[in-house]
């Protein structure tokens, strides 16, 4: 592909993805971090003065443009204190893609095309979230980011299950292995890979329990998400009374607790 020099570093094009996208080698990734800015929303105009400040304190996988701007109300002091009242916390990854600030354009949600992200769940997490659920605990997920992360391993779980039902031969019925209707949809399974989940009003949760998100643009599909949650009519009310209140909006913003 396409090759640029400059001086001590190189860069090469590997690929030309949709749009203005593109995967790009570079000869020396230290130089990036010299000289390269931490992406931020189109609605903050002037680089951070400490880019620590738009990570949350449990990030370590490199590969987001965006922050789960949800956990960043987290500090260690808060996670110490909730984990003293009983509270564990199981951890995921999504990196969040260029496209999560674009608004939906379309007239009809459902025709927006959705982004593609990289998540991951473990085998550990997995179990550690299943194990609650049968104990009767519930899952409340931090930003809007995990909520995609969970549902896609949910539905993962949902058709494994599925695929085994539809294999099974007429002689051998579901009481005879153990397999009962809506089992599917009590599952989290581990998750590694690709999602393009568009969550919208009417969607059928599956693991989700509880969620703080902060508050999000207009015509954005995180927006949407918390919608199907919640239902519209909650999200409008919740909104006006957020400023009536004077509640900051979007990534350095507040946040709602969802229950």
């Amino acid at each position: 592909g396409m090759r640029i020099e400059l001086e001590g570093l190189w860069g090469e094009v590997l690929e030309r993805r949709e749009g203005a996208l593109m995967v790009l080698r570079f000869s020396d990734e230290a130089a990036l971090e010299r000289v390269g800015q931490v992406p931020l929303p189109p609605y903050i105009h002037l680089p951070l003065e400490d880019p620590e400040r738009y990570q949350t304190i449990y990030s370590r996988v490199k590969g987001s443009v965006a922050a789960p701007t949800a956990g960043l109300h987290f500090t260690p002091e808060l996670l110490h204190r909730l984990m003293g009242k009983g509270i564990q916390f199981a951890f995921v990854t999504l990196h969040v893609g260029l496209d999560t600030f674009s608004p939906v354009r379309a007239a009809d949600p459902r025709d927006h095309p959705m982004h593609k992200e990289y998540g991951e769940l473990t085998p550990q997490v997995a179990h550690q979230l299943n194990q609650a659920k049968a104990e009767g605990r519930r899952i409340i997920c931090v930003g809007t980011t995990s909520v995609r992360v969970l549902e896609q391993a949910a539905l993962k779980a949902e058709e494994t299950a599925r695929l085994k039902r539809d294999t099974l031969t007429v002689e051998n019925t579901q009481s005879e292995i153990g397999v009962h209707p809506g089992e599917s949809e009590k599952g989290i399974e581990a998750f590694c890979g690709w999602t393009d989940l568009f969550i919208l009003p009417g969607y059928h949760f599956h693991a989700l329990d509880g969620l703080i998100t902060n508050f999000h643009l207009p015509r954005s599909t995180l927006l949407m998400l918390v919608a199907a949650f919640t239902g519209q009519r909650f999200v409008q009310h919740a909104y006006q009374e957020a400023m009536r209140q004077g509640y900051r909006f979007y990534s350095f913003g507040d946040a709602m607790l969802i229950l």
